[in-house]
């Protein structure tokens, strides 16, 4: 997927720039109160860079609380994370985009990734980079006041880092039930205000989906996918 093809997306969405979002005078994006009580800022400070490691679970409940309150986030490089998962999580999946194969260099991924952080208020990418380049892009979210998640690849200079520490599934007795739940634990760590190490218990998927938040029933108003996908190619490159 190229820079173009990205910067389609966003108009195809209605997506204007990170800074102009309803939502951009908040300094700090909500998220769950397990997480506000490990991130130095009470939750996601626009600007800053946020790295995951872990759980794609952790991920979507990072980012679920931002977009129920009108955020737009964007996922980049994670082929098997679907709406589905995300919805269960408590993401509103009509506010989150899926980029699964962003391009085929780092070069292509540098120019999505930048694109999307001109237009969506979160933005995970799972892609590898360059050093070079997430300092490139983590300014640039600076600059644009969104918030830069790398998932599961080492990012020189985040602001903070959450990695699952270990988890524990729920549901099974002895030899009969249904896994029903997972119990992580949750190290957040970094520099500056975030230097101190936090912990957090946190139960997954944890909130249900939220009303209106499925794939098939969503308001007519708030369905912009069909023109979102004609916006991007079937196979990114």
């Amino acid at each position: 997927m190229s820079s173009r093809s990205a910067t389609a997306t966003l108009v195809a969405l209605g997506v204007g720039a990170a800074g102009e979002s309803a939502t951009a005078s908040a300094r700090a994006l909500p998220v769950r109160g397990e997480l506000a009580g490990i991130l130095p800022w009470g939750g996601l400070r626009r600007g800053s860079t946020v790295s995951v490691r872990g759980s794609t679970s952790l991920l979507l409940t990072l980012v679920a609380e931002a977009t129920a309150e009108g955020c737009w986030a964007a996922v980049v490089g994670l082929p098997r994370c679907g709406a589905l998962a995300a919805a269960e999580l408590g993401v509103a999946v009509h506010r989150l985009a899926f980029v699964p194969r962003p391009g085929r260099d780092r070069g292509e991924v540098e120019r999505t990734v930048a694109a999307l952080l001109d237009g969506f208020d979160l933005v995970s990418v799972a892609a590898p980079v360059t050093p070079a380049t997430a300092r490139k892009l983590s300014a640039r979210a600076r600059h644009r006041k969104a918030v830069l998640l790398p998932f599961g690849v080492g990012w020189p200079g985040a602001d903070v880092e959450l990695r699952v520490a270990s988890s524990r599934w729920t549901g099974l007795g002895e030899g009969h039930g249904l896994l029903t739940g997972r119990t992580v634990t949750v190290h957040a760590s970094g520099r500056g205000s975030a230097a101190r190490e936090r912990t957090a218990v946190l139960s997954l998927p944890g909130v249900p989906a939220r009303e209106g938040s499925t794939l098939h029933d969503l308001p007519a108003r708030e369905q912009p996918w069909p023109r979102a996908l004609q916006a991007v190619p079937a196979e990114a490159g």
